[in-house]
């Protein structure tokens, strides 16, 4: 299925631009005003002159709704805020918020935040009515401290996990390790998983960094464009109008043919000038059959290849024998085989080129594989280390470590991690396999954004012992022993990242902490001194010394980190503050002008490469070889005793419809080739599939964000949030709807061999007729959608299967699942 030149219903990007892309916003009337409004004629500002309601202080803050991390003008009137704005100064957000932005006061001005450490006293775990009392800090802090020392003292220490979130100031990840590595424990993990890790670790097996390869905005370094100078894009898996808006009109405002890859026709495809709608969970197949065109047609870029590439010879006698042509991809994806030789013909020869990818690929079981077979085609048309290029993978964590300074006293040895991804947290804590999980913290809410939502609450029903920590009383609160309260982003002074990118703001806070709320690299500092006071071990500095008290000012926290991070010398508070727009990593000195596009071969580059390990130097690509790496035999060994190979073999989700391979858990675990700190199944790949599931489920389907006004569960506790958007709406094809006896706005309930849900038809012709689209981040303790008389939701992914992952990055399969759907009155 595909349609081309981006013309719908009357709207065209091309007519879109010419007018300039507005994104909508919860604005005051003041800005509307200013700027014509949403596109309208200029109208009188009568805030003009108001006494009331001109701002008396501009606080330069950052929202935190989604990985553009856009700089916020924040309105204060007798210390409170007023209007929050864009930044006109960064040409990248051009003076855009969307929707989101205006909605960080909500957070703050919230009747439904938590503001004062709790601690159960009554009810069952997971009950609604579970009983909380106030506590101080210091007493919750040590019930914490004891329960940790606890277990390390029983020799239980790999029994304590933490599980973050991509809501965390930069650096609470580094703090989190340090303790610890300080209690012997190797089980803290990232939002990764969950996100996107996927991508980042093919990009680091195939180029030697794990990033998004090029940036959006001027290239510092060259004075010119580098993502809006591409001239083609294609998008596979991700829907940027809704999830990166403000970045996604910087990339309208250039000059490039888009191609958006994506089963059902989303914002972004609207503006496209060709929609490309594979079955789900067949992208690896379609970039297969991209490569074997650009391959055979001998499209590839000869004189980079011969330079800078090491296997691809290997590449080329793989691919051909494995058949990966464009006529096989056809009868995998469903789309034609000469849509598929168009895209690899004009992506080969359209210069610069840049793939952008997002959680449409990261979320499926071969997500590594996948981002691999993109990261080689990239590679062999010469369009990675190039503005306007690269391989441009969302990711959600920092792009390197933030280094603290050694520790001074000696530290328990370490067991092997527990399987990458917290969705193993529950298999650990119900069967003992690898070994049991005794005491968990999260600052996430795994009864949201876990698979297998009915195993996961079994698991935190029968955790021993749960420290929740967030803004309120999310689902995972119910379960905990212990509640700590945090700030929201307009509470905090810091540093914020375009994640995407690499670029790094400062962010002033515009209101101090809401009741006893507070940052968490300071819940982290705070836990170290109540564990100093309490182990009976260890003397006190064995931890005080670790966590200096100086440290709960972020200032002092991020100059140690600049001070200890390679790469990170130019990047001093001082710097970040004076500057309208991020300054992206690397960048090692105060004279260096950071790096947008990596692996360009440019002196800053280099300068930057070599500051990140001295053994880079002169390499312009950070693998062992100093080039790209599509076949080594070091690579082959590598990833072998996972199951794997360095070149791509075809599979895909056991419930994508047609049989095609798939794959095979084994017994047992192995060291993780890509995460070697922790263990993994080891599988079989290519293994034969069938359609016996789809027999009772004939559907496949998807989940993913509900729209522009959310991200993650965090809006759903705002008004606006959940005035636009509090309706679990399922995109169902109306040819599909009518054979179920389905009309719009039906109430449906969508069922797997997991579980159902409910939600609200929504009869939707631009989505494949096979598939369904389920929006995630609805959970039943969602209490501001009640002013609306929203329903409140179970968990989507009470439909999603667990054991189905990505065993390198720890990936779930969150986008394909058979399923049936019926009118809930039946």
């Amino acid at each position: 299925m595909s349609t081309k030149d981006g013309e719908t219903a009357g709207v065209s990007r091309r007519s879109l631009l010419a007018g300039g892309v507005v994104l909508p916003a919860l604005v005051p009337y003041s800005a509307q005003a200013s700027t014509g409004g949403f596109g309208a004629p200029a109208a009188e500002d009568f805030t003009d002159g108001s006494a009331a309601l001109a701002p008396d202080k501009i606080v330069h803050g950052a929202c935190q709704f989604c990985n553009s991390a856009c700089r916020l003008t924040i309105g204060m009137k007798a210390g409170r805020v007023i209007s929050i704005l864009g930044e006109p100064d960064d040409p990248v957000q051009d003076g855009n918020p969307c929707v989101k932005g205006p909605m960080m006061a909500q957070l703050a001005y919230n009747p439904l935040r938590l503001t004062t450490p709790l601690r159960r006293v009554a009810g069952a775990k997971g009950d609604p009515n579970s009983r909380f009392e106030p506590v101080s800090w210091d007493k919750a802090l040590e019930l914490i401290a004891d329960k940790f020392l606890a277990l390390r003292d029983q020799g239980e220490a790999r029994a304590i996990a933490n599980r973050t979130t991509g809501r965390l100031p930069r650096g609470t990840g580094s703090l989190v390790h340090r303790l610890f590595t300080l209690l012997g424990s190797p089980n803290d993990t990232d939002v990764g998983p969950v996100c996107n890790d996927a991508g980042g670790n093919a990009l680091a097996a195939t180029f030697g960094l794990g990033n998004f390869t090029n940036g959006y905005g001027v290239d510092e370094a060259t004075g010119k464009q580098d993502l809006a100078s591409a001239r083609y894009i294609l998008m596979l898996g991700t829907n940027q109008a809704e999830t990166h808006p403000v970045t996604f009109a910087h990339l309208l405002r250039g000059h490039a043919k888009l191609i958006v890859v994506d089963p059902r026709r989303t914002p972004t495809a609207v503006l496209a000038d060709e929609w490309v709608a594979p079955k789900p969970h067949t992208d690896f197949a379609l970039v297969l059959g991209i490569l074997h065109e650009v391959i055979t047609t001998g499209r590839y870029d000869r004189r980079f290849v011969d330079q800078w590439v090491l296997g691809f010879n290997e590449l080329r006698d793989h691919i051909i024998a494995r058949g990966y042509t464009a006529d096989w991809a056809a009868s995998v994806t469903d789309v034609p085989a000469r849509t598929i030789r168009r895209i690899a013909a004009d992506y080969a020869t359209t210069r610069p080129a840049a793939i952008f990818c997002n959680a449409g690929i990261s979320h499926q079981l071969g997500a590594f594989d996948t981002y691999r077979a993109i990261a080689m085609l990239a590679a062999i048309t010469g369009n990675i280390g190039v503005p306007g290029g690269g391989c441009n993978f969302m990711h959600n964590t920092w792009p390197g470590g933030l280094d603290l300074p050694p520790l001074t006293v000696p530290t328990p040895p370490q067991d092997m991690a527990l399987p990458v991804g917290p969705d193993a947290f529950a298999d650990a804590i119900l069967t003992g396999k690898p070994y049991r999980l005794r005491a968990v913290i999260t600052e996430g809410n795994p009864l949201i954004s876990s698979a297998n939502t009915n195993k996961v609450k079994k698991a935190y029903a029968a955790l021993e012992f749960y420290v929740y920590t967030g803004l309120f009383m999310e689902e995972a609160a119910y379960y905990a022993d212990v509640i700590l309260p945090v700030v929201s982003g307009l509470e905090f002074e810091g540093v914020y990242m375009r994640r995407d990118d690499r670029a790094i703001r400062w962010q002033d806070a515009a209101l101090p902490p809401v009741g006893q709320s507070r940052t968490d690299p300071q819940i982290w500092i705070d836990l170290a001194h109540a564990i100093a006071r309490r182990d009976t071990k260890r003397p006190a500095r064995h931890w005080t010394d670790a966590f200096p008290p100086a440290w709960r000012d972020h200032h002092n926290l991020w100059n140690t980190f600049v001070a200890n991070t390679p790469g990170m010398g130019g990047m001093t508070v001082a710097r970040l503050r004076a500057r309208t727009e991020p300054l992206q990593w690397p960048c090692p000195t105060v004279s260096h002008p950071g790096v947008s596009t990596l692996y360009l071969d440019h002196p800053t580059w280099y300068q930057a490469a070599e500051a990140l390990n001295p053994a880079n130097r002169g390499k312009r690509f950070l693998t062992p070889s100093g080039k790209v790496e599509i076949y080594t035999p070091q690579l082959e060994a590598t990833l072998a005793p996972s199951g794997h190979q360095a070149l791509p073999v075809f599979f895909t989700h056991p419930e994508v419809t047609g049989a095609h391979p798939t794959i095979a858990y084994q017994d047992g675990f192995v060291a993780n080739p890509v995460n070697p700190h922790a263990l993994t199944h080891p599988v079989h790949i290519g293994v034969p599939g069938n359609d016996d599931i789809h027999r009772r489920y004939p559907l496949m389907g998807m989940t993913g964000r509900p729209s522009v006004a959310h991200f993650a569960t965090v809006t759903h506790w705002t008004f606006t949030g959940e005035q636009l958007n509090g309706i679990r709406l399922v995109q169902i094809h109306p040819d599909t709807a009518a054979r179920h006896r389905i009309s719009n706005n039906d109430t449906v309930v969508i069922e797997t061999p997991r579980g159902s849900v409910t939600a609200t038809a929504l009869l939707e012709p631009h989505i494949r007729p096979d598939t369904i689209y389920v929006p995630n981040t609805f959970g039943p303790a969602q209490q501001v959608g009640d002013i609306f008389g929203n329903p409140r939701y179970d968990a989507v992914n009470t439909l999603i299967d667990d054991h189905l992952y990505d065993n390198l990055s720890g990936q779930q399969a969150y986008k394909c699942f058979a399923c049936r759907v019926k009118p809930a009155h039946e």
